[in-house]
């Protein structure tokens, strides 16, 4: 029996968030964490960082966010739709163009589909500009006066067809430029990644590659019941106890009953050690970190709240009058725990980080250590932006503010 504290651990560990990397980041370091999570998804608020920049820094530090762009750029990475846009890495990109059959599931590509159907002919017409005259951005398009209001729901056409035609797998992201997708056939993109593009893994049966999704995600997850595999890859249907009998049997999937849960949890076979460790308490969580509100630890609110006794809602996407902890708060891992929230904006114009509201758990307990290591990751994730001056604003419980500013304060 694994008690839910160590099944927490191994989640971790397989996450790449139980201990703080020991020495400095190496390029390398980056693909490997997105290989580890299976994906890095994307979103463009940068409140503070974009997601994807912030969910490695969680686990790498102190890094370049250049290198994500310049992994892109090199072919090392790709992106597509998985658990919703994401980069992969190139390695894991064949199975994702593969399984067709399974891909129809998702809302974009059934979105692109559709508008594939009505509008045909400027589609297909976009499509053969890109391949005589080579890539280009949503920006090269002038804006309609029809399109004039702001927001992704008022992308203008040209935006549009492009999103459609990257959904259906004709055209991939070459680069980024200022975030913004730089678009070029897919034939092209494929040609130069690194690892080279493998067309037997894309041209796998739709069943296989749903296997290879439900194994990669167990392996990610460190320790799951059936009931969280499918989100991870938004697979349909759920996927069952019944399905994972046969990677039993093979031995690619582990059993283990774990406290509290009414159905087994599954361990890939890669983590056999660290399950092991697991159940003998020898896994030990040193790592505080604010974490992306789009981190895969997170971003499935059924199994963070299982897993961390964590309730945790974007509120970015709530009107203001209705917003508890604030626009984009960032949960805090401290050493295996969801210990609260951050409501953070960088001003890097003015070189400030501004803590708005800071929220720690009922049960969260202020120990020095707590305050250190907080104090710490708050800093550090300062730094990383280039807005070393912290500004703090509301914290709950009142007096973690003076415990914080304390620590900063012995820091210098």
């Amino acid at each position: 029996m694994l008690s839910l504290t160590h099944a927490r651990l191994l989640q971790l560990y397989a996450q790449g968030l139980l201990q703080p990397l020991r020495r400095n980041p190496r390029r390398a370091d980056l693909v490997a964490a997105i290989e580890r999570m299976c994906l890095l998804q994307i979103d463009t608020i940068h409140v503070v960082a974009r997601s994807p920049y912030l969910v490695l820094h969680s686990r790498l530090g102190y890094y370049p966010m250049t290198w994500l762009d310049e992994a892109l750029a090199n072919g090392q990475l790709a992106e597509c739709w998985a658990h919703e846009a994401c980069f992969v890495s190139a390695a894991d990109i064949a199975r994702h163009r593969g399984g067709h059959d399974r891909r129809t599931h998702h809302w974009a590509q059934r979105n692109a589909a559709r508008m594939h159907r009505e509008q045909r002919a400027d589609m297909e017409k976009m499509l053969a500009d890109i391949r005589a005259s080579g890539p280009v951005r949503a920006a090269d398009f002038a804006r309609s006066r029809a399109a004039d209001k702001p927001g992704w729901w008022a992308w203008k056409p040209e935006k549009r067809w492009l999103e459609a035609w990257f959904a259906l797998g004709e055209l991939m992201v070459a680069r980024r430029e200022n975030f913004q997708r730089v678009y070029d056939l897919a034939e092209n993109v494929l040609a130069r990644l690194d690892p080279p593009f493998d067309a037997a893994a894309e041209a796998l049966s739709a069943e296989v590659q749903r296997q290879r999704a439900i194994v990669d995600t167990v392996r990610a997850l460190g320790v799951t019941p059936a009931a969280w595999i499918a989100d991870y890859f938004r697979l349909k249907p759920k996927v069952t106890d019944r399905e994972l009998t046969p990677l039993l049997a093979s031995g690619e999937l582990l059993a283990v009953p774990v406290q509290g849960w009414a159905s087994p949890g599954y361990v890939h076979r890669d983590h056999a050690e660290a399950l092991d460790k697991a159940r003998r308490g020898r896994l030990r969580a040193t790592h505080t970190a604010l974490l992306s509100p789009f981190d895969p630890l997170v971003w499935d609110r059924a199994r963070v709240l299982a897993m961390f006794d964590f309730e945790y809602t974007i509120e970015c996407y709530t009107p203001a009058a209705k917003r508890r902890y604030g626009y984009f708060v960032l949960p805090i891992l401290h050493r295996g725990r969801l210990i609260g929230r951050l409501d953070a904006k960088a001003h890097r114009g003015d070189g400030i980080f501004e803590v708005k509201a800071l929220f720690l758990q009922p049960d969260a307990e202020i120990t020095p250590q707590l305050s250190r290591d907080l104090a710490g990751a708050i800093a550090a994730t300062a730094c990383w932006h280039g807005t070393a001056q912290i500004v703090l604003g509301k914290t709950v419980p009142a007096a973690l503010a003076r415990e914080l500013r304390a620590s900063w304060k012995a820091a210098h």
